[in-house]
């Protein structure tokens, strides 16, 4: 069988990722008490119904009283060699914070026996260094602080699609510095150095995903020398990563604004890992948000 345990902050988007994990035939179950993960593997380990063969569970702050059987529950998780994956969701406290004011949701560790916190920003400090040691554990990080749902979803596909060909995932995600570096991004790469196309009006509207843009910008020599040495740079390391045995690489290519020379870049880079046999997804991070350029 395979386990997803689902864990991280309050509003980071566990929800969001349980529907996705239901919508692609996993057996999901949220808030569960972490001496119960022990049982349900058994049951997916010695049953054979293929639902439940494959699981995902959530387990966050809600189960702190607990938390020593977590820790027990994991180790008996890898003493039994299950294929299981530990996912952990974060956002910064200002996101989280904005989130928790527009949806009036009350943040779980307010007004709780267990804690402390006398509002909620100091309630999304205190969680976050609850569950410091369990982020410390995880397999993968997903920081939904500038992520939209569309690539939360490319997201969390790509780690599946990864899983079934038991090759690490690979993520290329463009981005805009104007709107911040990606928290997640294991490599970064600076392409404003490259042609703009926002200074051509009839490029201005389009993006790095079209032929026109890719074309205004490949037109230039040193762009193509650029790229040929990213690849060349990504063809020598990314197999080093995989002997390694990381099981996610997030690499981000970012521009000013990131919908022209970042998207074409992440697109080029993408294909090129594809060509290589990797499981490589993309996500346009900035594409579509205002004064782009």
């Amino acid at each position: 069988m395979e386990l997803f345990i689902i864990t991280g902050l309050s509003g980071a988007g566990k929800s969001m990722a349980v529907k996705i994990f239901e919508n692609s035939g996993y057996y999901c179950v949220d808030n569960i008490p972490p001496r119960i993960i022990p049982i349900i593997t058994d049951i997916g380990q010695n049953v054979d119904s293929s639902s439940a063969k494959k699981v995902a569970v959530v387990v966050d702050a809600r189960s702190r009283e607990m938390w020593g059987d977590l820790t027990m529950a994991l180790e008996r998780i890898e003493r039994s060699h299950i294929k299981h994956t530990i996912i952990f969701f974060d956002a910064s406290t200002d996101v989280l914070f904005s989130r928790y004011r527009e949806t009036r949701n009350r943040h779980p560790l307010i007004d709780d026996n267990f804690s402390d916190a006398k509002d909620l920003r100091e309630a999304i400090e205190m969680e976050r260094e609850l569950l410091a040691e369990l982020r410390g554990k995880a397999h993968i990080i997903i920081d939904t602080s500038a992520t939209g749902p569309p690539e939360l979803r490319k997201r969390i596909m790509n780690i599946l699609d990864r899983r079934k060909d038991k090759q690490m995932s690979i993520t290329c995600v463009s981005f805009g510095y104007r709107n911040g570096l990606p928290p997640e991004a294991d490599l970064v790469f600076d392409v404003r150095c490259l042609p703009n196309p926002y200074y051509v009006s009839e490029l201005r509207e389009h993006t790095g995903e079209e032929t026109c843009v890719r074309d205004y910008i490949m037109q230039y020599p040193q762009s193509v020398v650029f790229i040929e040495k990213l690849k060349d740079l990504l063809g020598f390391s990314v197999p080093l990563y995989v002997e390694e045995g990381k099981s996610q690489l997030v690499i981000a290519i970012g521009c000013t604004g990131g919908k022209h020379r970042s998207v074409a870049t992440a697109e080029e880079l993408c294909r090129f890992l594809r060509d290589k046999g990797y499981s490589t997804g993309v996500v346009h991070r900035d594409k579509n948000k205002s004064s782009n350029r």
